[in-house]
């Protein structure tokens, strides 16, 4: 079993066993007393002493995101100005968009989040959730209102199951978040089970490019260790540098390589196309361009990351390298499977009319 897929399949079986039976205690008869306070443990190991109900969150960074996964977007009062600015990067702004329209902002939103400090106290939200160690201790600091951080490291470590345990246990939203849990252990479980046994010589070789990081990047923008690659199994070129994560790479290294597939971000594919009309010959000399083995990988980070993206991104790769194994897959399908549990609403129609599609890429178009 892949060790990804091993991590997120043990984390999330824990997590789910601890969601169900925290909603079957709320949902059981007689009903539990509500205590005055109560205390949870954040994803940073900080004790937030909270009310015995949460009834109105707000959210800073891209918390948003991860309140609507847990179902939870209706108990927010204020949501940052980012939130509010409908973009198929962020397909839970675009769910949300009627609703996060009529709200106050909290903050500016992104990386960088500048948070209004008087405005949140003035909502008087029951708690905020946040995803950066520094914002949520200085604004617990700042308003006295308690303040819980969320980690999401990555869409196939766990980190999103353990943040869902921890948001359910604070909204009393337990049940659905159990059923988000199930879900991406019976995703990871499947994609694991349709790579299993491929003996690591008759993989095909890849390599993923104009990955977005820090800003965009064209054809050099890659990345080692790739989530939706090591959640198949995939041999990608870019592990053999020792890299984690996003980095440049030298064009040159990729023509070493000459990967059997090439996958690009159709997002920054201006960049991409821009340096093939002036470098052509580079690009002709790939093995991956001649045979027309160039696809899409969309991509899944802006304003944090969009899990239900990634996992799409996961299938179609699997898709692509592994035709036999992936044959009874209908990418579009799949994704709006993957966009329904997750968002509550299909999303691959939106992204297919800003032209964000799985499917083949012929540089310089």
């Amino acid at each position: 079993m892949h060790s990804r897929a091993k991590n997120v399949l043990i984390l999330s079986a824990v997590v789910a066993v601890a969601l169900a039976a925290s909603a079957c205690a709320r949902e059981g008869e007689p009903a539990a007393e509500v205590p005055a306070t109560r205390a949870v443990t954040d994803a940073f190991g900080r004790r937030v002493e909270l009310p015995g109900e949460a009834k109105t969150v707000a959210a800073i960074g891209g918390a948003s995101r991860l309140l609507t996964y847990a179902g939870c977007a209706d108990m927010l009062v204020g949501v940052t100005d980012l939130d509010k600015k409908p973009s198929s990067a962020m397909p839970y702004s675009v769910v949300n968009a009627e609703r996060f329209a009529g709200l106050p902002s909290v903050g500016s939103g992104g990386s960088n989040d500048t948070t209004y400090d008087e405005a949140i106290v003035g909502l008087a939200p029951d708690v905020i959730f946040g995803l950066s160690e520094e914002r949520v201790r200085e604004l617990a600091e700042k308003t006295g209102i308690p303040t819980i951080g969320l980690s999401v490291t990555g869409p196939f470590d766990g980190s999103l199951a353990a943040s869902l345990a921890l948001i359910g246990e604070v909204t009393g939203s337990g049940a659905r978040c159990a059923e988000l849990v199930a879900a991406l252990e019976s995703w990871a479980a499947d994609l694991e089970a349709r790579t299993r046994g491929v003996p690591e010589p008759e993989k095909p070789t890849v390599y993923t490019g104009a990955v977005s990081f820090r800003g965009a990047h064209g054809f050099d923008g890659t990345m080692a260790h790739y989530p939706p690659f090591e959640a198949i199994g995939a041999r990608n070129v870019a592990d053999e540098t020792g890299q984690k994560g996003a980095f440049l790479v030298d064009p040159e290294k990729v023509l070493e390589w000459d990967p059997d597939v090439i996958f690009l971000n159709p997002t920054n594919m201006y960049l991409v196309d821009e340096d093939y009309a002036k470098n052509r010959g580079f690009y002709d000399g790939l093995s991956a361009v001649k045979a027309g083995r160039v696809y899409s990988q969309l991509s899944y980070n802006y304003n944090y990351t969009n899990i239900e993206i990634a996992v799409a991104d996961a299938y179609y790769a699997g898709k692509v390298i592994y035709p036999e194994r992936f044959a009874d897959v209908d990418i579009a399908a799949k994704a709006d499977e993957i966009f329904v549990a997750m968002l509550g609403a299909p999303f691959y129609g939106r992204l297919a009319a800003d032209g964000l599609v799985f499917g083949p890429i012929a540089l310089g178009d």
